[in-house]
């Protein structure tokens, strides 16, 4: 049995099920496990908790595809005009989600349902649901793993998450490339994999965390959708966007230095230039499809945010946002997105501190190839 077979039958026998639904993962699975045992440099704990991510995301697509089977009618609903969040990240778009979460009247994937979407939640414990005190525990753990990452960013069971893990559920996700230095699969998935089956089961997930738990206006988040622009509009036609923007500079390296820090905990052999021009080669095949996409008549389904007036106060922009969407900006949203900023101050857990040169980045070498990104969209850089 090979080594994908192999952790099939284990998510198998931990659920007792045996269904996987469409055999759409199956290539970037195997591309992924193949990379990784042959590239990733993974200690005996990496590899461990690589496998072990594995099955628990197999396991998890074999209960989505349980409950479908006992309720077929999840299929019916609809999941109408989401709004949604790309970008290059480390650009204010974490805080703008979750300021935007507080609205009541909207629907995010908060971070408790991210680990454990089944059984699907209802309305009646959305709030007291026991899976929160469980991903809480594991937020405090990953803390642990990750010391540095508090100062990237805040974390918490009942924020909102990005859309990676149910994109790895069909197994192309910039998760893994995050998470593990496996070159051949981040190749084929930036330039040549499929990703419209992986946002249909995007779809199909977010049908089943709302069929029991309205509301329905999606808020999503996901700079990595920038790469894959095309496939995720063909899945969501009717999608509008926000688009947060920063100095380049100060992006790019942040980022390497997030995978950093991600890749550290099950691999003593990290390439940190690696994951330089790793970050520098999808940031700019994502922004050029970007402005592309958007040249070709679509610029009008986007809200632009600059970072700097966004971080000094973000309910201008936020206000805008939401007379560009022809949607009320209600007291109680904006009193509860005041309340989410005082109690997560940026600095709480100290600064954010890299050095470009250590993933072989020059600053001024990066800017200049960035431009046509900075120009376009009138981008502040820094001295």
């Amino acid at each position: 049995m090979n080594r994908v077979s192999e952790l099939m039958r284990r998510a198998q026998s931990a659920t007792s099920l045996d269904d996987f639904g469409e055999g759409s993962f199956r290539e970037g699975m195997e591309l992924l496990v193949e990379s990784a045992d042959r590239e990733a440099r993974l200690s005996e704990r990496g590899r461990m908790g690589f496998d072990m991510q594995l099955v628990d995301m197999l396991a998890n697509r074999l209960q989505i595809e349980h409950w479908y089977k006992l309720h077929p009618e999840i299929d019916a609903q609809e999941i109408v005009a989401p709004l949604i969040g790309l970008g290059l990240p480390r650009t204010g778009s974490t805080a703008l989600s979750c300021l935007l979460a507080e609205d009541p009247n909207v629907r995010s994937i908060r971070n408790w349902e991210a680990m454990t979407p089944c059984p699907p939640p209802e309305k009646a414990t959305e709030l007291t649901d026991p899976r929160i005190e469980v991903a809480q525990r594991m937020v405090l753990k990953r803390q642990e793993m990750f010391p540095r990452k508090k100062a990237m960013l805040p974390s918490s069971a009942t924020m909102p998450t990005e859309c990676q893990t149910y994109m790895s559920y069909d197994f192309k996700s910039h998760l893994f490339q995050a998470l593990w230095q496996v070159p051949s699969y981040a190749a084929w998935l930036n330039h040549r994999a499929d990703l419209v089956p992986t946002y249909r089961y995007v779809k199909r997930v977010l049908k089943l965390l709302q069929w029991r738990c309205p509301p329905t206006r999606w808020r999503l988040k996901n700079p990595s959708h920038i790469v894959f622009i095309e496939a995720l509009d063909t899945v969501f036609p009717d999608a509008h966007y926000w688009m947060t923007h920063r100095d380049i500079g100060k992006v790019i390296p942040s980022v390497a230095d997030l995978y950093y820090e991600l890749i550290k905990a099950s691999s003593d052999e990290v390439d940190k230039a690696y994951l330089g021009a790793l970050n520098t080669e999808w940031c700019e095949l994502g922004m050029r499809k970007l402005i592309a996409f958007r040249d070709a008549g679509n610029d009008h389904r986007f809200f632009d945010i600059h970072f700097a007036p966004f971080q000094k106060d973000p309910f201008p922009s936020i206000a805008k946002l939401y007379e560009f969407l022809g949607e009320e900006f209600t007291p109680l949203a904006r009193a509860r997105m005041e309340a989410w900023r005082r109690s997560t101050p940026r600095d709480r857990h100290g600064e954010h501190r890299y050095d470009a040169a250590d993933f072989g980045i020059e600053l001024t070498q990066l800017r200049e190839r960035f431009r046509f990104y900075t120009q376009r969209f009138d981008v502040a850089v820094s001295a």
